[in-house]
């Protein structure tokens, strides 16, 4: 179970990590197995489908983000959770509204993860 404390911990930490484009520091809070989704990963060419699994997948996927936005800075305004989930709201790239839904395993790393833009 995830409490609030530690859901607005995590949203912090993943937050900053973000705007210092510290991937390693995104990551850490990732199962190796991890799965995620974004119309992102599909508007840029990575996934058929807009999914990516797999730490490594997903660091590539970041990566060419991150050249792709070199400004990105998200700002924070929400962090909703509830048992094993965490939603983040917050505005991302473009000014685009953004809602993370991530769900956590019994050791509070994420297993799923989804993206979802305005």
């Amino acid at each position: 179970m995830i409490s609030r404390e530690q859901a607005l911990q995590f949203a912090d930490e993943w937050v900053a990590a973000w705007n210092a484009h510290d991937l390693d520091a995104v990551l850490e809070h990732y199962t190796e197995d991890f799965e995620m989704s974004s119309p992102f990963i599909l508007q840029m060419g990575i996934s058929p489908d807009g999914r990516l699994k797999g730490k490594e997948n997903v660091r590539n996927y970041w990566e060419k983000a991150l050249v792709k936005y070199p400004d990105l800075h998200f700002e924070l305004h929400e962090v909703l959770s509830c048992m094993n989930t965490v939603i983040i709201y917050y505005t991302s790239v473009k000014g685009k509204k953004a809602a993370e839904f991530f769900v956590f395993d019994e050791d509070r790393n994420i297993f799923l993860a989804m993206g979802h833009y305005n």
